[in-house]
C-alpha cells in the first residue's frame, strides 16, 4: 500500500484529502503545519507528498526545499489559494511536481496523485533510494555513502523483490517461482540459502531488512 503524507493546516481540509486517499486505498499520514509535516517526513518511509504552501512555523515551500535535500525522487503536490504566476513559479522552484489552486477538486486532485505516482514508479522500477541507500537494479549494486556492495544476480534479484515491496510476505516458493523460474530443479532452501548470504553482506547497512517470518517465508521492510 501505497504512503502519502498529506499536510495542512486547516483540519476540515486535511480530514477531506485524508478521507478521499484512504478511499483510494491509500496509507495515509497526517500534519498539522510544515515543521510537524518535515520530522514525519525525516522519520518514514513516503510514496508521495501532498502539503499546503500557507501554514504556520513552516511554509510548504520551504517544506519542500528541505525534503529535496534528502530525497530527490519523492513526489510533491503542492495545495495553495494563491495561483498567480509567481507563485507558482515559487512552488516548482522549491521542488514540487503538480501544483494546485483552492478550492481542491477532490476527483481532479485523485486524478493528479495517480498519475505522480505512476511517473515516480515508471522512474523508480530499476532504482530504490532509501535515506542514503541506493539500490540499482541496471548494475547489481547497493550503495550506502562511500561503499559500493555488488551482488551475484540471484541474490540481488531476491533482495530487491523484497525490498521493492516492503511489508510484502513472500513465501520461499513464490520466491522461487519468481527468482529462479517454476522449472527449477532447486528446492526452496535455496532461498534460505541467498537470504543468509545477502544479510551478511548488507550487515552495516541499517536502512532496512529482511525479516523471516517463521512458518511462511521472508518480507522487506524499511526502518524508521
Amino acid at each position: 500500500m501505497f504512503k502519502i503524507l498529506v499536510t495542512e493546516d486547516d483540519k476540515n481540509i486535511r480530514k477531506l484529502i485524508a478521507n478521499y486517499l484512504k478511499n483510494e486505498n491509500y496509507s495515509v499520514t497526517e500534519a498539522s503545519d510544515g515543521a510537524e509535516g518535515l520530522e514525519k517526513f525525516n522519520s518514514e518511509f513516503f510514496d508521495m507528498v501532498i502539503t499546503d504552501i500557507m501554514m504556520p512555523k513552516l511554509s510548504g515551500t520551504a517544506m519542500c526545499a528541505q525534503i529535496r535535500k534528502s530525497n530527490k525522487d519523492v513526489p510533491i503536490l503542492l495545495l495553495t489559494a494563491k495561483g498567480s504566476l509567481d507563485d507558482k513559479k515559487e512552488g516548482f522552484q522549491s521542488g514540487a511536481d503538480d501544483y494546485m489552486v483552492k478550492p481542491i477538486d477532490m476527483d481532479e486532485m485523485m486524478l493528479r496523485v495517480q498519475a505522480l505516482m505512476r511517473r515516480s514508479k515508471n522512474a523508480m522500477d530499476k532504482v530504490i533510494k532509501i535515506n542514503n541507500v541506493v539500490i540499482n537494479y541496471e548494475n547489481l549494486t547497493v550503495t550506502s555513502g562511500s561503499d559500493i556492495i555488488e551482488m551475484p544476480k540471484k541474490e540481488f534479484q531476491l533482495m530487491f523483490k523484497l525490498i521493492s515491496t516492503p511489508d510484502r510476505i513472500f513465501t520461499r516458493m513464490q520466491l522461487m517461482d519468481e527468482i529462479w523460474g517454476y522449472d527449477s530443479e532447486s528446492d526452496d532452501r535455496t532461498v534460505d540459502v541467498h537470504i543468509k548470504r545477502i544479510r551478511e553482506k548488507l550487515s552495516g547497512i541499517n536502512d532496512f531488512e529482511i525479516v523471516t517470518i517463521r512458518g511462511l517465508g521472508y518480507k522487506g521492510v524499511i526502518k524508521k
